[in-house]
């Protein structure tokens, strides 16, 4: 059975010692309901009595410390099985439909059903491949770097998950991570990518980047995870992964036509809106539902998650108010996205503090790399997967070692120097994993099925010329 990371979750060991000292005294306890039971043996209430006994958790409490204190097997937990199911629910309710409704109102009218298109078709084809053999590989024994086959076509996978709710909960709720996952690439080469390509850079790119990074932070047995990197819910895994690899996608597929001068505004605000808005409620799932429990924890990560996203938004309100005269609303939803994915990593040890200074940052960075992304380095990653992404979860990944100090307010960190090393080494290796892998695969795509659509079929746009079908119908 798969161990998985949970802070909430302890075992409490006592040695040798402890039995040695109070030897005398479990005797003596245990002569004392000796007694009791011969006496009591012949009543008429011998039964009441014993239920009153057990009920109240006395002979077990002190029998159990008799037999060393053995730990019970594990018991499902209706209330957090339940939540986990919801968290799952929720997640995958922020690809579909938010993240497919936000990326769809960015573009053009003439590629909106292609952008949906992409993301139902990922939904669809990473859940196939986590079943067969991605979930073995992210989250069996294994070794320090790559699970193994021992859970291929999900096999042995029953029962609880070595916690309180069945181990089929987990699998479906880290298959809505990687689900999301590919699926925030998109926003990089929305417009001009071949829809074939799209497919097999999906899974190609699960496999060699990943479930790599996901069994390196997330299984017991991954090397960053031994390390004591600190990614509650994908500031490593899901939002460095997708986003450094956006950019490398984006600069390898070259820029839409007529980028930078002739670059069209989103078509469709107000989708652009609703879509975040599913974001922002599924988000809970997303980070709360890490915890992997209903419990005080899961309630402190909502709550500063909630926080980061709200300061966010208003942070970037603020600067685009500022810089070009107007606040849009286009603008303030892009904030709160950029506001989640930096609390995402952090949200499990930083309190309100950490929060509403992670929020500010994210605002604030997160800004001016879109601008930074686009003029200075002119690659035209065209939904800004990179600077709101990737920026924001690599930040909130490092400043985790500092916010989640008890000065900010934060909880499981005391070594800030220490920790600072470990987060940086977690996001510069996985951020070379992601340029080198996607590198790699773009190279084979190119070989394959090609990469790019033909001018024509840009010009046209891809919902006609790819799909044959139409977003809209004025008729």
């Amino acid at each position: 059975m798969v161990s998985i990371q949970r802070a909430n979750l302890r075992k409490k060991e006592y040695g040798n010692g402890y039995f040695e000292e109070h030897l005398t005294n479990m005797a003596w306890y245990l002569l004392c309901i000796n007694q009791l039971v011969t006496r009591c043996y012949q009543m008429e209430n011998l039964r009441k009595l014993i239920k009153l006994l057990v009920g109240g958790g006395l002979l077990v409490a002190l029998t159990g410390n008799a037999a060393g204190a053995e730990e019970a097997p594990p018991v499902l937990d209706s209330g957090n099985t339940a939540w986990m199911i919801t968290a799952t629910v929720l997640v995958l309710f922020m690809t579909l439909p938010g993240l497919a409704l936000f990326y769809a109102g960015l573009v053009r009218a003439k590629n909106v059903l292609s952008v949906l298109m992409h993301c139902f078709a990922i939904a669809c084809l990473a859940s196939v491949l986590w079943v067969v053999y991605l979930y073995s590989f992210a989250f069996s024994d294994g070794n320090a770097f790559l699970g193994d086959l021992q859970h291929l076509f999900l096999n042995g996978v029953e029962g609880l998950n070595g916690g309180d709710f069945p181990e089929t909960v987990f699998v479906m709720f880290q298959m809505t991570f990687a689900i999301i996952t590919p699926a925030l690439v998109v926003g990089a080469f929305v417009e001009r990518m071949r829809f074939g390509a799209v497919l097999l850079f999906t899974a190609l790119w699960l496999t060699v980047v990943y479930v790599p990074v996901a069994h390196w932070v997330w299984a017991s047995a991954g090397w960053m995870f031994e390390a004591g990197t600190l990614d509650l819910a994908g500031g490593i895994v899901v939002h460095t992964t997708a986003g450094v690899s956006a950019l490398v996608l984006a600069k390898m597929l070259g820029p839409r036509n007529g980028f930078p001068k002739n670059v069209h505004p989103p078509h469709n605000p107000g989708m652009v809106m609703i879509g975040a808005a599913m974001l922002w409620v599924g988000w809970f799932g997303f980070n709360a539902g890490s915890q992997l429990a209903a419990n005080e924890a899961a309630g402190l990560t909502m709550l500063v998650t909630h926080i980061a996203a709200a300061t966010a938004s208003l942070t970037w309100m603020v600067i685009e108010k500022i810089k070009t005269g107007k606040a849009g609303l286009v603008g303030i939803v892009t904030g709160m996205v950029a506001g989640l994915a930096t609390i995402t990593p952090a949200s499990g040890n930083v309190g309100p503090v950490g929060a509403l200074i992670l929020g500010v940052l994210a605002g604030v960075v997160c800004y001016f790399a879109c601008g930074f992304v686009k003029d200075k380095l002119g690659i035209d990653d065209t939904l800004d997967v990179f600077a709101v992404h990737g920026v924001g979860g690599m930040m909130g990944s490092i400043l985790v070692a500092i916010l989640g100090t008890s000065a900010f307010g934060g909880s499981g960190v005391e070594n800030v120097g220490a920790q600072l090393k470990t987060q940086f080494i977690g996001v510069g290796v996985t951020a070379a994993l992601s340029v080198v892998g996607t590198g790699v695969i773009v190279f084979i795509l190119r070989a394959t099925t090609g990469l790019r659509v033909t001018e024509e079929e840009e010009n046209e746009g891809l919902d006609k010329s790819v799909h044959g079908e139409s977003a809209y119908s004025l008729d």
